[in-house]
């Protein structure tokens, strides 16, 4: 049974109020801590090269499969998809791909959240100058501290999750929208001033080379496998958010055009943090740009604990990781609260404080139990995500009918929809199987990934 639309299915209010928010939503902690690590991890601006054409090979046709589902829909990313399923005469099992999103995203939010939380806690710690004059392996053992002390970790992770059901509690245009108009503009103002102050301050000469000298001699076959998952991950698909951001868009949005806007705005913003983050690390830590998650949490504190001003540097740079973090957690929570709205007969308030909370108490078990917060990990960015892409693609590219595709990529030219089919029929399915199936070899060691990328 499909489902029926609320009667008052919001719609964002402007143009720009649904690009921050969307923006908002794909740039993320992802952004600052994924991305600068497995760029240096895999050869710098090689993989930076490789990682672009996966956007706008995989990446960008995929957010515009998500958005024009949602339009067409006009409901949650679950009910969304049963509506179009419904009327192309498909199977309603094909709900499953926005069950499966939807579930990965509540794990996702579970940990994240209590990362954000750290972030949180850094802000301060950065403020009143905790960290200035400690060396990198002092920071380093004190963020071990930090993470292993469960009870302040807790305190910040709950500050979090209440700031983020705040918002979505308040309504479309008068809680994300509005909130989403506010800091994203705010961010990027902030990351430009980070970027020069870095710049200046730091080495910018081997930033810049580190960044954009490629050196195709450092790529491997697992290179591109790295560039898939970050463009598609980095971007936010798979989990339902854009699905659900799509269904709050008017019959006149121009799909194609919102989600190039959205896809070039989270690779900008990768590749700007990069420039606001690695000038710091080759002039004043000994660490190597690859040296991984550490990165973010030891490396970066050490650097600005060496450097002059580095206090009010060291919380910028950490108040700008927060707003990624808090604008993409609303977006994902937010998805749950669209279907528990079209399910239930509770007011938006009550879902969002009842739904918030128990993913909030979820997340309390990843404050006690690092092995439950790699567990978690692993459901989401191994299964659930690369699974839910992998269906939405197949669903698009080999089931939805042709029109009706096309009916939602009115605006698109002739050449842009060609290739977003080809893309859904071909690019999409082949990369995002071999994602999940090698994220699931690395889990459970059945010798692919060796067997393929071998010397």
């Amino acid at each position: 049974m499909v489902a029926a639309p609320t009667a008052s299915h919001a719609h964002w209010s402007s143009r720009f109020g649904f690009l921050m928010a969307a923006i908002g939503s794909s740039v993320g902690l992802g952004n600052f801590w994924r991305f600068p690590y497995t760029a240096g991890e895999n050869g710098g601006a090689a993989f930076i090269l490789i990682y672009v054409a996966c956007v706008l090979l995989i990446g960008f046709p995929v957010l515009m499969a998500e958005l024009s589902v949602g339009r067409y829909g006009q409901r949650s990313a679950i009910g969304s998809v049963e509506k179009l399923a419904s009327d192309n005469g498909s199977p309603p099992l094909w709900s499953a791909l926005g069950w499966i999103g939807m579930i990965g995203g509540i794990f996702v939010l579970c940990f994240y959240s209590v990362v954000a939380g750290w972030v949180s806690a850094y802000i301060a710690k950065m403020f009143t100058g905790e960290l200035t004059g400690q060396s990198p392996e002092a920071i380093a053992a004190a963020f071990g501290s930090f993470t292993a002390d469960s009870y302040t970790v807790l305190f910040w992770h709950s500050l979090f999750s209440f700031i983020t059901i705040f918002v979505v509690s308040r309504g479309i245009t008068g809680g994300i929208e509005k909130a989403s108009s506010i800091l994203m503009p705010l961010f990027f103002i902030m990351l430009l001033g980070m970027v020069v102050y870095a710049m200046m301050a730091g080495d910018a000469g081997a930033a810049l080379n580190y960044l954009f000298a490629a050196d195709f001699s450092a790529v491997r076959p697992a290179t591109f496998l790295a560039a898939v998952g970050q463009a598609f991950f980095s971007i936010g698909l798979g989990s339902g958010i854009m699905i659900t951001y799509g269904s709050y868009l008017d019959k006149t949005a121009n799909i194609g055009q919102s989600a190039g806007i959205i896809a070039f705005a989270d690779t900008a913003v990768a590749m700007i943090a990069g420039l606001a983050i690695f000038p710091f690390v080759f002039a004043f830590t000994a660490l190597e740009p690859n040296a991984g998650p550490a990165l973010f949490f030891q490396a970066l504190p050490s650097a600005f604990a060496a450097m002059p001003g580095g206090n009010l540097a060291g919380a910028t740079f950490f108040t700008l990781a927060l707003i990624a973090a808090l604008t993409s957690s609303i977006s994902l929570l937010q998805a749950v609260v669209a279907w528990a709205e079209e399910n239930s007969g509770l007011g938006r308030s009550t879902i969002a404080w009842v739904f918030g909370g128990f993913i909030w108490l979820v997340g309390v078990g990843v404050v006690f139990s690092m092995s439950f917060f790699d567990f978690l990990d692993f459901l989401s960015g191994s299964i659930a995500l690369p699974l839910a892409g992998l269906l939405i693609a197949v669903f698009m590219g080999w089931v939805v009918r042709r029109e009706i595709a096309r009916s939602q990529l009115s605006h698109a030219s002739p050449l842009l929809f060609g290739f977003f089919r080809f893309s859904m029929r071909f690019l999409a399915p082949v990369a995002l199987t071999l994602i999940l199936v090698l994220g699931l070899d690395d889990k459970f060691g059945w010798g692919l990934t060796t067997l393929l990328f071998a010397g």
